[in-house]
Parts: C-alpha cells; structure tokens; sequence
C-alpha cells in the first residue's frame, strides 16, 4: 500500500492537485506495479509563512521576488 505525502504551499487549483494525484499514481503503477487502488496521496498545502527556505519565509522571498 503506497502512500505519498505531497506538501506544497497554498494556491494550487483544485484541477492541478487532482493531476498530481493521477500523475503520482500512474507513476507507481508503471514504475513499481503498484495497484491504483491501494496507492494513497495525500497533499497538505502550507502556507506561504510557515514555509521557509533560502533563508526566509516563503511569504517574505515572493515579496523580495516582485
């Protein structure tokens, strides 16, 4: 039974976090003859200032990258 623990910070649509699904499940399937139904994904989005790296808040390198 897989399972894939996916964290990204907010803001991603409902439509591309239902690709990241698919596209994580297809991969164990072809890679590792996973069955689909037994393979578990689960996203927890972060927010952006809770997140840090490089050094700072994710929050605070997007304000910096504008």
């Amino acid at each position: 039974m897989p399972y894939v623990n996916v964290q990204i910070t907010t803001g991603a649509t409902r439509e591309q976090k239902s690709e990241l699904v698919k596209e994580f499940t297809e991969s164990l399937v072809r890679i590792l003859g996973k069955k689909p139904e037994h393979t578990h994904i689960v996203i927890q989005e972060i927010a952006d200032e809770n997140w840090g790296f490089s050094g700072m808040l994710t929050d605070e390198w997007k304000k910096k990258a504008r």
